[in-house]
């Protein structure tokens, strides 16, 4: 049994995730989608000085896709962990990658490894409708923007995935810029070196770790079975939120979690 893309998602979850939990500490200094910009737009700053791409690879437009799709996605994200427990969000975002696995799906195998993902998914998300409305709309929204990162991401990973995300990020970055103005706060405390120092810790440990293991998972193991590996990632966020934010797991989630880790392992390549 090969394990090895099914390991790296979990590193690249784990690193994710303790960038989120970090990102939870500042949202009573920034507003959730100014975090999320410092996140993508520090990791842009750490790849242009390590990858140093040419005026040229600008011009891509995949790359500008992906960097679009990875901020939006991000901002969504962070909006939806400001209003749901860290577990929750995640597991409702996956309803993204549920259907990029869905439409790459060919046999009886792969219909019930994803049921049984999704499945899990949803135990793992107790998620309350009537009572999370606006949380659970931004986690549907990212999940729909995660699927346009895998798709996206699956093309630029044969090529020039490190280029592609170092650009990509960068224009994002660069677009963006006008939201955060407006979104800016009238009076932030922390001082500005705390700030940068946190922005630098997200981009590394929230975008440039994480979507570069991506990158290898996609090379090894395509778009479809990719997306089904981000099943773990609710996995990884439901065991963070209990040990960082002491959300802990309840007797559905462990089942959940059970029935996440037999998809995965019924799906393999």
């Amino acid at each position: 049994m090969n394990l090895r893309a099914p390991a790296v998602m979990i590193a690249s979850g784990v690193s994710l995730y303790a960038g989120a939990a970090v990102a939870v500490g500042l949202f009573d200094v920034l507003p959730p989608a100014i975090v999320a910009w410092f996140r993508i737009s520090a990791a842009a700053v750490i790849l242009l000085a390590l990858v140093r791409p040419r005026l040229a690879d600008f011009r891509s437009v995949p790359a500008l896709i992906y960097g679009l799709a990875t901020m939006g996605m991000n901002m969504a994200f962070y909006e939806s962990i400001a209003r749901l427990p860290l577990g929750t969000a995640v597991a409702v975002e996956f309803l993204g990658p549920v259907l990029v696995a869905a439409v790459g799906s060919r046999s009886i195998r792969d219909w019930l490894a994803l049921a049984l993902a999704t499945s899990g998914v949803v135990v793992i998300s107790g998620a309350v409708w009537s009572t999370a409305a606006v949380g659970l709309g931004f986690a549907l929204l990212a999940g729909g923007l995660w699927a346009v990162y895998i798709l996206v991401g699956s093309r630029i990973a044969v090529s020039s995935p490190r280029k592609s995300m170092t650009t990509g990020f960068t224009m994002a970055a660069v677009l963006a810029l006008p939201l955060v103005v407006w979104g800016w706060p009238e009076h932030v405390e922390t001082p500005a070196t705390m700030l940068l120092g946190l922005a630098l810790g997200l981009g590394v440990l929230s975008a440039v770790i994480p979507y570069s293991l991506d990158q290898v998972v996609m090379r090894m193991a395509g778009s479809s079975y990719f997306a089904l590996l981000q099943a773990l990632l609710p996995v990884v966020a439901a065991v963070l939120g209990a040990v960082a934010l002491g959300q802990w797991l309840s007797l559905p989630e462990v089942v959940g979690i059970v029935l996440v880790v037999a998809a995965v392992a019924l799906r393999r390549p």
